[in-house]
């Protein structure tokens, strides 16, 4: 009876992190492969895995929304290995929804390449790090804890992008 009851808990606590992290789960991988519905998708698919994984899963110190992340990493690198033989559309032949302002969203979306290309620049450590921590919202100890670092390193590479960026960004 215990068990189960651990398990109704743990699925009230997966409902309730939903509205928490949908959104910070949609902006990382959005920042991963530059797809906004491929993104929801992902996301989407993020509660889903987690829901079925959930008699399994267990706090090491590793909160569950962080858990949420590491999903999603994998999904992402799920998707990349199913498309990395897709031809990616040129920006300017990109279909902009009808309800939505088109001068916004192709600036958003310049905007973002240009980010997208100044993160080619970092390394690995330092893109995952900027995308847990900007795009997807995690703490500097949650970052750490997900990426098997600890906080200081995660910290460092965060200052060694920013610097980068900035560099990138301002020309």
């Amino acid at each position: 009876m215990q068990k189960r009851d651990s398990l109704k808990e743990k699925e009230n606590k997966l409902a309730g992190l939903f509205d928490e992290y949908y959104d910070r789960i949609v902006r990382y991988a959005y920042a991963r492969i530059g797809d906004q519905r491929d993104s929801e998708d992902i996301a989407s698919e993020v509660f889903v895995k987690a829901l079925k994984s959930l008699g399994s899963f267990e706090e090491r110190g590793l909160p569950m929304g962080a858990w949420l992340f590491k999903i999603a990493h994998n999904l992402v690198v799920d998707y990349h290995r199913k498309n990395s033989h897709v031809k990616k559309v040129e920006l300017e032949k990109v279909e902009i929804e009808s309800d939505s302002d088109p001068v916004l969203d192709t600036e958003r979306k310049l905007q973002m390449e240009m980010v997208r290309q100044a993160m080619a620049d970092l390394t690995e450590d330092q893109r995952e790090v900027i995308q847990l921590r900007f795009f997807g919202g995690l703490s500097s100890a949650e970052t750490a804890a997900l990426m098997d670092k600890s906080d200081g390193a995660v910290r460092e590479a965060q200052s060694a992008a920013l610097k980068k960026l900035r560099i990138k960004l301002t020309r």
